[in-house]
């Protein structure tokens, strides 16, 4: 079922799309948040966030929790737990997202906030024990380990906290590095303090080649990676912490990506389809924390609120019927301003002259594909005549 069409949709109800709701909602923008599982994101596994400014100690899931109270705060803003399994453009310009279980939306524009999933490595028995011994996740299952043994894949911030983590309850907690002896690829606060803790033993040059069990893991083949040696260790559980994927395979080739599947957006977080915006551990980004993520969606959001004046500006203009002179001018082009009025005395008689500044609205200048800083399209009851380049 079609419902009636919102000013912006955002995909995701993690601290990026959270952020972009809160400044949605302070733009009075008829938006929605769907979100699949529960609000928050990954983030909400994390026990401790000790570089979020104002917050310097803080769960996951309470900063969160305050991102949902704040962005909840707006009625223009709404929330729906559903999956989205695609999106398309029709012809008018409208943006379709099509759901799981709830029909499909319609809307002016879009942000993608659909973060990234745990990266596996297709070790034998990986899948085979996924939920029996083998985790991603150290908050969610890091209890049913108490008194026991358990791996560690992974040598970042991610894989050396959750290792510290497992220590208050696993007997014993074993980290394959990669790496030379004391090189770690975390920060140097968590280098040290799991360096310096007991139940903590680091296999150097390693990783793991198999896991193995019944019904449950029971052992792991370690591998060393200067030697290919290997040998069995007896495990109770592996947690692996080896990189992250995008979530971002519903977008089939409507959205440009990379070859690892982050979404590519320029300075305004805008993806190569106009009017829809990407933000967060999906998109190809230096740096994927949270402090980032709530960045990107405030930029997103700015970015939609001059997307949307910008289709306003335009379906004024070619309402008035009748001839339109579209003039595109760069304001940083001496040339180009000298020459405006020239232009404007030129078409005035037979058109509506109207000045587009390239460097602030760029929607029909793409859509023509206008490579000049002036230009002039020639409108006939909003049928392209001609264009002018300058």
């Amino acid at each position: 079922m079609e419902n009636d069409v919102y000013d912006l949709i955002i995909i995701g109800g993690g601290p990026g799309g959270l952020s972009a709701g809160i400044y949605a909602g302070r733009a009075e923008l008829k938006t929605l948040i769907i979100e699949k599982g529960a609000v928050g994101g990954q983030i909400t596994d994390s026990l401790d966030i000790e570089n979020y400014p104002g917050n310097p100690h803080i769960s996951g899931q309470e900063l969160m929790d305050k991102f949902y109270s704040h962005a909840k705060e707006n009625s223009s803003v709404s929330f729906l737990t559903t999956k989205v399994t695609g999106i398309s453009v029709r012809d008018d310009g409208i943006r379709i997202v099509e759901t799981k279980r709830k029909g499909n939306f319609l809307t002016k524009s879009i942000i993608i906030n659909v973060g990234s999933k745990p990266r596996q490595l297709g070790l034998p028995g990986e899948s085979e024990f996924t939920g029996n011994g083998v985790s991603y996740c150290a908050t969610c299952d890091a209890a049913f380990y108490e008194n026991k043994h358990v791996f560690v894949l992974g040598s970042g911030n991610q894989a050396i906290e959750n290792a510290i983590l497992l220590t208050k309850y696993a007997s014993k907690v074993s980290v394959a590095v990669m790496h030379d002896q004391g090189i770690l690829d975390c920060n140097e606060v968590d280098r040290r303090e799991a360096l310096n803790n007991p139940k903590i033993e680091f296999l150097w040059n390693s990783t793991l080649s198999a896991i193995k069990g019944t019904n449950h893991v029971n052992s792991v083949i370690v591998k060393n990676v200067l030697t290919g040696e290997e040998y069995k260790e007896e495990a109770d559980g592996v947690f692996s912490f080896v990189g992250m994927i995008p979530q971002t395979d519903f977008l089939d080739n409507l959205i440009n990506r990379d070859d690892n599947g982050y979404i590519l957006v320029d300075k305004n977080k805008e993806t190569n389809v106009s009017g829809v915006f990407a933000i967060g551990d999906c998109t190809q980004t230096p740096l994927r924390q949270v402090i980032t993520a709530a960045a990107d969606g405030a930029i997103a959001e700015v970015s939609v609120e001059n997307y949307l004046k910008e289709v306003r500006n335009l379906e004024e203009i070619f309402s008035n019927g009748g001839k339109q002179a579209i003039v595109f001018y760069s304001p940083y082009d001496d040339d180009s301003v000298n020459e405006l009025k020239n232009i404007e005395n030129k078409y005035k008689d037979e058109y509506n002259v109207n000045l587009i500044d390239i460097t602030k609205q760029k929607i029909l200048f793409n859509k023509l594909n206008i490579d000049s800083n002036l230009a002039v399209a020639l409108y006939n009851r909003k049928t392209l005549d001609q264009i002018v380049n300058l």
